[in-house]
């Protein structure tokens, strides 16, 4: 089954809090806005590494690429 961004967002949806979360790609290369109150205190690093836990083994196995911005609810809405 060819990974799509419907999927991503589920996948992100059920393993991480998010306030606002926008998928988009062509099936191999993804885009990702991802709003969680879980980034809050956080250096991008980590907010990446929380992003990657969320997906688990589908970061090796299904997506090839994936470009996030990540933000706190405070940092969206400013």
């Amino acid at each position: 089954m060819d990974t799509t961004p419907e999927l991503i967002h589920g996948y992100l949806a059920a393993g991480l809090e998010c306030t606002h979360l926008e998928v988009d790609g062509d099936g191999r290369h993804f885009t990702a806005l991802i709003v969680s109150p879980a980034f809050a205190g956080k250096r991008l690093i980590a907010r990446h590494q929380i992003v990657y836990a969320a997906l688990g083994d589908r970061m090796r196995e299904e997506i090839h690429a994936l470009s996030m911005k990540t933000l706190t609810p405070d940092e969206y809405q400013g």
